[in-house]
């Protein structure tokens, strides 16, 4: 069988910056854990996942958004 190509959403949508301050976007390509969702998975192409990590590394450093979520057991 074969899977159904990924689109970039920044393409689709037509976004030509990623933009550090938009905390619910750059949320949405991070785990439980913290870590950044790889461009295999999450679909982005090359040049959007490059400025999607400098913005979440960013956001991270300004404390937007955690390095670590809170870990509930």
């Amino acid at each position: 069988m074969m899977k159904k190509k990924r689109v970039c959403r920044f393409c689709e949508e037509d976004i030509k910056y990623v933009d550090f301050k938009e905390v619910k976007r750059l949320v949405r390509f991070t785990t439980e854990q913290g870590k950044i969702i790889p461009r295999r998975t999450s679909g982005t192409c090359a040049k959007h996942q490059r400025q999607l990590v400098k913005a979440i590394k960013r956001a991270r450093h300004l404390a937007l958004i955690p390095f670590v979520s809170e870990i509930t057991r």
